[in-house]
């Protein structure tokens, strides 16, 4: 729905409703327990539709995602124009920071700054493609060049046509290539642009098609620096290239000494005026800094630390203090100013300022670490002025502080990295697959271009392919893998190496490509949520995501936003580990129960070497991601090398269920950024979803002691936690005598209090809560916390970021049906802001779970809210917005398109199974298993059901296949490999169908398995 809040009732309906007409008494409560849905709208959640195009002003926000997984980030925007460039290992905290104003605050990429204003097109150097048609100007292939363009954009594959000009056709088909199954093939830093030239004239058409690019290399460094920028044309079989870069100048020294301008060797802020209350009465000792903050790092005894001097005595109390410190004014006399600082990502809050002429001239924020990096700032340009520092921290949330050791001015700053060796070394290319004339224009410039002319026949056609390429090796995140580099680095040793692997194996490439697009959408699954469940499958070709030389995959929460491939963020993403199973087996086996790991105790840091200590939520989606990363592998010793320590982990959270009952106790640290005390229902539902994992994996590991002793806990907590934590309608949490006023979500309706049971049906685990009241409970949060329009809700509840707002719809995080008082505990916990919003990733968590229970139009209603949220009219389709922009959490939409399948998969059982949950009398999606992908099918008569496994890449091994016969028991079956007929009988359990053949068969690419299921005949 598109209104503004209740002002809008009674105004026309705008363009987009899907509820309504509402009158001011329904949202007397925030939220309408009538959700007044569109009919029309209900209709096309189910309904197969159309491909969606945009054209005219839709275009302008649009940023999808169009380089390799773990590559950077590289945008194809509305018009076909490449934009964004983070490809040079920036480490931003967001994709363009910038602070914006909203509802009386200020927004940063963590507060919802990009979802409130979308980000514009970051064009951080001159690179384009161009058309010239017989004797006619070249125009722009972009917005600049053609004015009706239309795009669109089916993840990985975006098409943009270009239809001004009377004669002929433009259309761009531009992508990385994406293989699922093959992230090696799938993380090439590169694009490729297909373009297609249709000639609709008379006579035959005289075309060249350009491509160019100015040197970005090395375009923030100093002058004396970037003169060793330069372009290199290059002809070879097959392809005409530039590449651009840098080459190290001649270093240069000098011999004027270092100034010290702050050492903070004394007790208190001599020569600072002091703000506030962060910053208490001096620097601190580092060995009085709280032992939770660990090394703070920097040289001497002391440092600004505005948490650890700040009052208070919790984490949130302290970052919730603020205060500035002013600096005298200090006279530049060398070239660079270097100083140490940590603390919060929150530029223009927790930041050093450079004052000059009263206005910022530099500012430099933390990296949401305590552990404080050295900077170096060129001020050489301020030389003889005065400037004056600020120390700032006005953040009042989570990293609300701000660390900074020594300032000095200097001309041989320490630490300074040599060229070779900084973040945006590297290179750039653009080519011309084919014959193709590279160029570079003049000095003045500085441009290098490539081109290919052809002429085209009257009524045909001519395809030109263009590669861009880029190898930025050095990536720094804070690791010891960084020595290691980026992993594509160990592939290619520059730009101009990728060009030439893609050229040589581009067949196969975009053949690859193409075949797994057009069998993701060749289905009779709605076109929309084909586009929404994949669509965040992007945030892997974004600097969320990356991976090292040392084949390490790590990943931030959302860009740049809080370190270490967070355990209690990532579990709740499904996509990796059914496209690219790979890195996630590399996660649990190097990661969680590898450097994470703590062997005393059984404790997985949730945030790896950043975070030691265990998030309970985090601890038990790592169990389970275990057991899925062992379902999508051929070799049993991925679990095996592991299988002691995924004990270990199990125990652990044992540990906190105090009677051995089945039910989690004592303080435990979740997504929600704060340890809940307590008996508490989601963590404990997902305790729950780990025993019977756990019991799982001990069956397949030959342990029967354990496998016996996680089913008896398994059995007790599932009585138990509907006797305590089921209030007749849905789970709660109860209070802690010891912590009463602790936050929490108590006797309220929260949105992942059933998650466990959600897990469990993503990784075949079956009913593990009872059906009833799990059925009940997804009801109550879609009467209580689901609202077509966000306004009123927002307006009654302000505190929080912005995800939704008036007008969108969207299902709120935790809602107080029963009007309790004090019902969240500590409302002056800055966490307290969190359950007024509306987070994505929650939300699909939810959807997803909807669906697996039966509550389909539910499900795909939550599900088409977010969708209608990302409307290109309204901001970036391919952008889900939670802490900064691509969060990680949003990746549980693919786990709405595995329930809306009834997927499973065991690849050692040999065990598939599907059990569509619409139109299953003619159904037919993708799927991936742990060695090949293809196409499910099924079609019902009233004699017989007919199923379809197409194999489209690789290979699948097969003895037992699960199938829903629905309303008629089936009797008999038949099943075919190819030609061959093959031996199988079958087990029935309601409308659950288990085919089990007599021997393992193995389906090639290509090769079809088809299954015949005779039904029972009817009275």
């Amino acid at each position: 729905m598109k209104m503004a809040g209740v002002a809008a009732v009674g105004a026309v309906a705008p363009e987009w409703v899907f509820a309504g007409p509402f009158q001011a008494g329904d949202f007397n409560d925030s939220i309408p327990v009538d959700k007044k849905l569109s009919p029309e709208w209900v209709k096309s959640l189910t309904d197969r539709g159309h491909r969606t195009e945009y054209k005219g002003k839709q275009l302008a926000k649009i940023g999808m995602p169009i380089g390799g997984i773990c590559a950077g980030g590289l945008y194809i925007g509305g018009d076909g124009r490449l934009w964004l460039w983070d490809i040079f290992d920036s480490n931003k905290f967001g994709i363009s920071p910038k602070p914006v104003s909203y509802q009386g605050k200020q927004l940063e990429a963590g507060g919802g700054s990009a979802y409130v204003a979308p980000t514009d097109q970051v064009l951080p150097f001159d690179q384009g493609f161009s058309i010239t048609i017989d004797k006619e100007v070249a125009r722009r292939l972009d917005r600049y060049g053609f004015n009706d363009i239309r795009f669109n954009g089916e993840y990985p594959v975006a098409t943009v046509r270009y239809l001004d000009h009377p004669t002929v056709e433009i259309e761009l088909e531009a992508f990385s290539p994406f293989v699922p199954l093959n992230a090696d093939d799938s993380g090439l830093p590169a694009t490729l642009m297909h373009f297609k030239v249709q000639n609709h004239g008379p006579k035959p058409a005289e075309v060249t098609l350009s491509s160019w690019t100015e040197n970005p290399v090395g375009a923030g460094y100093r002058l004396d620096e970037r003169s060793g920028q330069f372009f290199e044309p290059a002809r070879e079989p097959n392809l005409a290239m530039i590449s651009c870069g840098i080459r190290a100048a001649k270093e240069k020294t000098s011999v004027r000494p270092d100034l010290p301008f702050e050492l903070w060797n004394k007790d208190n802020y001599d020569g600072w005026t002091v703000e506030g209350t962060a910053f208490g009465s001096g620097p601190i000792l580092k060995s009085k800094i709280p032992a939770y903050q660990g090394d703070v790092g920097g040289p001497g005894d002391r440092v600004v630390n505005s948490h650890a001097t700040a009052p208070g005595n919790s984490v949130a109390e302290k970052d919730a203090a603020v205060g500035k410190l002013t600096s005298k004014p200090l006279r530049i006399e060398r070239n660079f100013l270097q100083l140490w600082i940590g603390g919060g990502n929150h530029p223009g809050k927790t930041c050093l300022n450079l004052i000059s002429g009263g206005k910022v001239f530099l500012t430099i924020a933390g990296s949401d670490s305590n552990k404080m990096k050295l900077q170096t700032c060129w001020v050489a340009e301020l030389a003889g002025t005065e400037i004056s520092i600020e120390i700032l921290d006005a953040e009042t949330g989570p990293w609300g502080n701000i660390g900074v050791g020594s300032i000095i001015q200097t001309d041989n700053p320490a630490g300074e990295l040599p060229l070779e060796q900084r973040p945006d070394y590297g290179t750039l290319a653009i080519a011309v697959l084919a014959n193709g004339e590279p160029a570079i224009t003049d000095e003045h410039s500085k441009k290098g271009w490539v081109h290919r002319k052809v002429t085209i026949q009257a009524g045909a056609s001519e395809a030109i392919t263009f590669v861009v390429a880029w190898h930025f090796k050095n990536l720094r995140l804070g690791i010891p893998d960084d020595a290691s580099g980026q992993y594509y680095s160990t592939k290619f040793k520059d730009a101009a190496d990728v060009v030439r692997y893609i050229a040589k194996y581009h067949t196969r490439l975009a053949h690859q490509t193409r075949l797994w697009h057009k069998t993701w959408y060749d289905s009779t699954l709605p076109y929309w949520f084909l586009d929404r469940t994949f669509a965040n499958t992007s945030i892997l070709a974004t600097t969320t995501a990356h991976r090292f030389g040392t084949g390490r995959f790590y990943a931030w929460e959302g860009v740049g936003c809080c370190a270490g491939t967070c355990t209690h963020v990532w579990h709740y993403a499904q996509a990796m580990g059914r496209i690219f199973p790979e890195l996630e087996r590399i996660l649990r086996s190097k990661v969680d129960y590898g450097l994470a790991f703590n062997d005393a105790t059984g404790e997985i840091g949730f945030r790896a070497e950043f975070d030691k200590r265990a998030a309970m939520d985090g601890q038990a989606g790592s169990i389970l991601r275990m057991y899925r990363e062992h379902q999508m592998s051929t070799d049993p010793k991925f679990l095996s090398g592991s299988w002691p320590r995924v004990k270990q982990s199990l125990e652990y959270m044992i540990s906190f269920d105090k009677f051995v009952e089945g039910i989690l106790e004592g303080a435990q640290e979740n997504t929600l950024d704060a340890a809940w005390y307590g008996k508490i229902a989601w963590i404990t539902s997902l305790y729950l979803a780990a025993l019977r994992a756990g019991e799982a994996m001990a069956l397949e590991m030959d342990d029967p002691e354990f496998a016996k002793r996680c089913q008896g806990i398994f059995q007790q907590g599932v009585k138990n936690i509907d006797k305590y934590l089921f209030n007749g309608e849905y789970y709660i949490q109860t209070r802690d005598p010891d912590h009463p006023t602790a936050v929490g979500t108590y006797d309220c309706c929260h949105i992942d209090q059933v998650m466990g049971q959600g897990w469990a049906w993503q990784v075949g685990l079956g009913r593990i809560l009872d059906r009833d009241h799990t059925v009940s409970a997804l009801k109550a949060l879609y009467k209580y916390n689901f609202t077509p329009d966000v306004g009123p809700w927002r307006k009654a509840h302000p505190e929080g970021r912005w995800y939704a707002t008036a007008g969108d719809g969207g299902l709120v995080m935790t809602t107080n049906p029963k009007g309790e008082k004090d019902a969240f505990g500590d409302r002056a916990a800055w966490q307290f802001g969190y359950f007024n919003e509306c987070m994505s990733g929650f939300e699909h968590q939810v959807a997803a779970h909807m669906i697996a229970e039966g509550l389909v139009q539910e499900g795909l209603t939550i599900t088409k809210a977010i969708h209608d949220r990302y409307r290109a009219d309204l901001r970036n389709p391919w952008n889900e917005i939670e802490c900064s922009d691509h969060y990680a959490r949003a990746m549980a939409s693919y786990g709405s398109f595995i329930a809306i399948c009834g997927f499973e998969h065991h690849a050692l059982k040999k065990y598939i199974g599907f059990s569509p949950r619409i139109s299953p009398d003619n159904f037919k999606s993708a799927f991936a298993s742990a060695e090949g992908w293809g196409t499910f099918s099924q079609s019902r008569s009233d004699e017989a059901q007919k199923a379809e496994i197409v194999l489209k890449y690789g290979r699948l091994t097969v003895q037992t296949i699960a199938l829903d016969s629905g309303p008629r028991p089936a009797k008999g079956v038949g099943v075919r490999h190819g030609l061959k007929m093959l031996s199988a009988k079958i087990a029935v359990e309601g409308s659950r169908v288990l085919v089990l053949l007599s021997d393992p068969v193995t389906i090639q690419t290509d090769e079809v398995l088809t299954i015949w299921l005779n039904y029972e005949r009817q009275p």
